[in-house]
């Protein structure tokens, strides 16, 4: 008799975002669902330019989402021992220090999105050798351009800003980590032995990574004054990290941990080199999988690392091209211009748009990231007639998102040299088919929708059922078929729309003068 319940085993994912924690609890090596539990997260915003989130709220989140699941699964005629293992997948750059005698954070985490470490890029471009302020200058060793983006910058800020971390980091007690870390610190027992570790994903996004080596680098620690004691031990992507504390799921080992763009690229089955995937969500991210082969993008790409199968395995790479406002640019109409109700209506008006006049509308509300890289870019909108409405407005919300993937794409081909022939997308703004549609018609490319939407989730599963034992064949599985999306319009049209984004993002850099 098997000693599972009537799901047999599963895999339990925590997958922690930017605007919402959940827990999904999967069959074993499968995409299908056996019960979940979302809830979302607050967001503060104390300056302008600064977005903060509660750390202890994130934990409480999470806790919540796995408690609520588990019940959901006895509830279904399952038991908590079915679940044989959890993987983590987290939003990537988020910046957390706590103290490691207390357990309580020292400060608020500073999120991704967070722009307030402008001015500290300004100190550390100071310190490039011969004056030349180059952005580019720790790229050979982190694959990373200096950006206010990358956590190694927060952690400075932090460490010059705030008198309690200050003072932790001088006496030993502090710890840094991004939000993987806090949480499987906390869930394999915090103050009482819990794990401070990352894996090589979330370590390639800090900036202190040497992204050759997978360790953390002496050259990089002394450019960013960071002192080892703080950081957490770096792992593979995919083995046993630690055994959960306490509650439901006391424990069950943590077996997989990928920041969550790497987990999209995983759970859409992106493992071969030369496949891509967007993902729509609060920004948008493109993964392109370079295998082996550590790509120095010329054209503003991150090269980082895709994941890593097992400590003894090779890491895998990818270039990643990243847009700072997707979702959160309807939000913006929603919340702030008061143009639509919720984020679902912006298909219906955006059809409602009349084809005369083309607006053109860039959301730099705190500068442009790939290819760009400005941190003076602004939000603009061009090509406005005395016709235009808040349809066409919400039509080039959506088709700014489109335009920003085409700017990635056309600098991967660049770098690549392989002109990708299917881009593969997944994420909450999927859900709105015209934008998919407007994605296919300005890239020229098949677009295909995943059948399954929680590719993020399916990622953190799959290499947690891959690292209970270090394999070395990962067997892949049967993904939903999708919705395939092509191009409708001309190529004329398409060189004609895309020179006009071109035009309007000339217009929004140099508006933030320091």
């Amino acid at each position: 008799m098997s000693r599972y319940g009537k799901f047999g085993p599963l895999i339990g994912a925590i997958d922690e975002g930017t605007s919402s924690a959940r827990f999904i609890i999967f069959k074993v090596n499968s995409c299908e669902v056996i019960a979940s539990h979302q809830k979302e997260l607050a967001q503060n915003f104390p300056q302008e330019g600064w977005v903060e989130q509660d750390p202890c709220e994130i934990l409480s989140v999470v806790k919540t989402c796995i408690n609520k699941a588990v019940e959901q699964l006895i509830s279904l005629g399952g038991f908590p021992k079915d679940i044989i293992a959890v993987g983590v997948t987290n939003q990537r750059e988020t910046t957390i220090v706590w103290d490691k005698i207390s357990g309580q954070p020292l400060y608020n985490a500073i999120v991704w999105l967070d722009m307030r470490t402008s001015s500290t890029i300004d100190k550390l471009l100071d310190l490039v050798p011969n004056k030349t302020r180059n952005k580019n200058y720790l790229k050979p060793l982190c694959g990373l351009p200096m950006s206010p983006y990358f956590s190694a910058v927060k952690l400075r800020w932090l460490a010059d800003n705030v008198d309690a971390v200050k003072q932790a980091m001088k006496n030993g007690s502090c710890c840094f980590g991004t939000v993987d870390t806090w949480l499987i610190w906390n869930l394999t027992g915090g103050v009482n032995g819990g794990k401070h570790i990352t894996d090589v994903t979330n370590a390639s996004r800090t900036m202190l990574m040497n992204i050759e080596t997978l360790n953390w680098d002496p050259l990089l620690l002394k450019f960013f004054e960071v002192p080892v004691s703080v950081l957490p031990q770096i792992k593979s992507s995919s083995e046993i990290y630690g055994y959960i504390a306490e509650g439901l799921l006391r424990s069950i080992p943590i077996s997989g941990c990928l920041g969550d763009q790497q987990a999209a690229l995983v759970g859409q089955m992106c493992i071969q080199k030369g496949q891509a995937k967007a993902t729509y969500g609060t920004g948008c991210f493109v993964l392109y999988n370079t295998g082996d082969v550590r790509v120095n993008s010329s054209k503003g790409l991150l090269t980082t690392v895709a994941y890593q199968l097992g400590r003894n395995n090779p890491p895998c790479y990818a270039l990643e091209g990243s847009v700072a406002i997707a979702g959160a640019a309807l939000g913006w109409l929603r919340d702030n211009m008061g143009m639509i109700e919720n984020a679902q209506d912006s298909q219906e008006m955006a059809e409602n748009a009349t084809e005369n006049g083309s607006v053109v509308f860039v959301p730099a509300f705190s500068g442009l990231y790939a290819p760009y890289w400005r941190q003076d870019a602004r939000g603009v909108i061009c090509g406005i007639t005395e016709d235009t409405n808040s349809n066409h407005i919400i039509k080039a919300a959506l088709e700014a998102v489109c335009y920003q993937v085409r700017d990635i794409l056309d600098a991967m081909n660049e770098d690549c040299g392989m002109p990708l022939q299917l881009l593969k997308v997944d994420g909450g703004m999927t859900s709105n088919s015209l934008m998919i549609q407007m994605q296919a018609d300005l890239i020229g490319i098949n677009v295909i929708k995943a059948g399954f939407t929680e590719s993020t989730a399916l990622g953190a599963a799959l290499v947690a059922y891959w690292g209970l034992d270090s394999i070395t064949q990962v067997s892949t599985i049967d993904m939903e078929s999708g919705v395939m999306y092509s191009p409708k319009i001309t190529e004329d049209e398409r060189d004609m729309r895309y020179k006009q984004w071109k035009m309007a993002v000339e217009r929004s850099l140099g508006w933030e003068q320091n």
